[in-house]
């Protein structure tokens, strides 16, 4: 039974963490391995005196119990998220108490410690929130870009952007081809652990008889043909994230064993008697319905809880169609760098047709569409025939975008030029004139921009 005594506040200069529990020798013992880990900190027994405490001082971290005297730790995060957004606070939950510790990451809790906390799990959780000077996430990273200026895509850059500042578990739902990766290298990317691994499995890929090995790693001699130590995805991803792409596909006794791994933070190599800690945050994907499977007893209802605790729906590209003259452009300008062609015209008629299309293989597909209509259109110039399209999905075009003229509007080739002119110009006056820099805030090579820039009759 915890004691439910008034524990007075202890304050020192330059701390770093706000420790609130009311047990003194707990919180003495996380102020003494903060101390090894060369981080001072204040220490609050109850949610008033953290309150008073985060009134009066900025943290780098904080550390609450679930169990307070005046309330429980769930409170601190809510009041955190409202009133300190940029401050990370991690629970602390009873050795077994999983449960709650995916309500506090569901309600906004950047990670968890499980009691007895040790030195090697407060090192990683300092280590993910630490890992930038200032605490303040990286801006992005090279490849990890969503395009598409859509209200869904809007609304999934801004849950990817809250995602990142969490080590909340987050499963990535959506159809085949509609970004899951990307998003979940971007998560990665903007999060305090882009300079560690990002290390992306296909758990359909994987044989079932190869599956613990390649997950946990084996030691020299565990099977036959074992020669020499070998680490796994987990060893492999560690102080970074490990991305399960499919995880539908992974079978039952494989589903037990990486229950076990997620939740204790630890794992075992096959050959070995002990178990090693590791710091993986699990990002995972699918575009299976998880709960149907659950339902149908060929996915474990506590691993898709562990898994799910926040889901990210990539939109089907036909949700937003209106992104495909966006994409395409930037597909195009892509495929011609990588060929050292100049960039294909795209007929209107063509994008007509494409806005047009349902997509069932989404962005991936569109890819595949634009790349062979690059190889088969002549005079540099894509049309409608080069596009060879199912006509099984091709339905009524989406409208495209318009001046808003009286007359109907402008043709689609000079209002993507108005477009493009707008961006250009708006780029090089945020850079004042450099083009090199404004190529870099564009996300088009150098010579991808000058090309621009002639074919639009503009002056450097």
């Amino acid at each position: 039974m915890k004691s439910v005594m008034h524990h007075e506040k202890r304050v020192s200069r330059g701390a770093d963490v706000l420790i609130v529990d009311d047990e003194d020798d707990i919180r003495e013992l996380l102020e003494m391995t903060l101390l090894r880990l060369g981080l001072g900190s204040d220490g609050a027994g109850t949610l008033a005196e953290a309150r008073r405490l985060l009134a009066e001082r900025r943290y780098r971290l904080c550390l609450t119990d679930m169990r307070l005297p005046d309330g429980d730790g769930l409170s601190l995060v809510h009041h955190i998220n409202e009133h300190v957004r940029d401050l990370p606070v991690a629970v602390i939950t009873a050795f077994g108490s999983m449960d709650n510790a995916v309500t506090a990451l569901k309600a906004g809790a950047f990670d968890y410690l499980a009691k007895p906390v040790s030195l090697e799990q407060l090192r990683a959780l300092v280590k993910s929130v630490c890992a930038v000077p200032g605490f303040e996430p990286p801006v992005g990273g090279e490849g990890a870009k969503l395009s598409g200026t859509s209200q869904a895509m809007a609304q999934v850059r801004g849950l990817i952007e809250k995602l990142s500042r969490s080590q909340a578990p987050v499963l990535i739902s959506g159809e085949s081809g509609s970004g899951k990766e990307k998003a979940a290298r971007l998560i990665h990317a903007l999060g305090p652990r882009a300079s560690g691994p990002f290390v992306p499995v296909n758990c359909g890929a994987i044989p079932e008889n190869l599956m613990e090995s390649e997950f946990f790693g084996a030691r020299r001699g565990a099977y036959t043909g074992a020669e020499v130590d070998r680490e796994g995805f987990f060893q492999a991803a560690h102080g970074g994230t490990l991305f399960l792409d499919e995880v539908a596909d992974l079978p039952l006794p494989m589903q037990v064993k990486l229950l076990r791994a997620i939740q204790e933070k630890k794992i075992r190599r096959l050959g070995d008697t002990t178990e090693t800690p590791v710091d993986v945050r699990i990002l995972s994907a699918t575009h299976q319905n998880l709960k149907a499977l659950v339902e149908a007893g060929r996915f474990r209802q506590d691993l898709f809880y562990r898994l799910n605790v926040i889901e990210l729906r990539m939109p089907a590209l036909r949700e937003r169609s209106e992104d495909i003259p966006e994409l395409a452009d930037a597909i195009l300008t892509r495929l011609s760098e990588h060929s050292g062609m100049v960039p294909p015209v795209l007929g209107s008629a063509a994008l007509r047709a494409l806005m047009g299309y349902s997509f069932p293989g989404n962005v991936r597909e569109l890819e595949n569409v634009l790349e062979r209509a690059l190889a088969l259109c002549s005079n540099n110039h894509i049309e409608v025939e080069d596009l060879l399209l199912d006509p099984a999905d091709v339905g009524e075009p989406t409208a495209l975008p318009t001046s808003g003229a009286g007359s109907g509007g402008v043709a689609l080739q000079d209002y993507l030029d108005r477009m493009e002119r707008q961006a250009i110009e708006e780029a090089l006056e945020q850079t004042g004139g450099n083009r090199t820099a404004a190529a870099r805030v564009l996300g088009v090579t150098f010579r991808s921009l000058r090309y621009r820039l002639e074919r639009l009759g503009m002056k450097p």
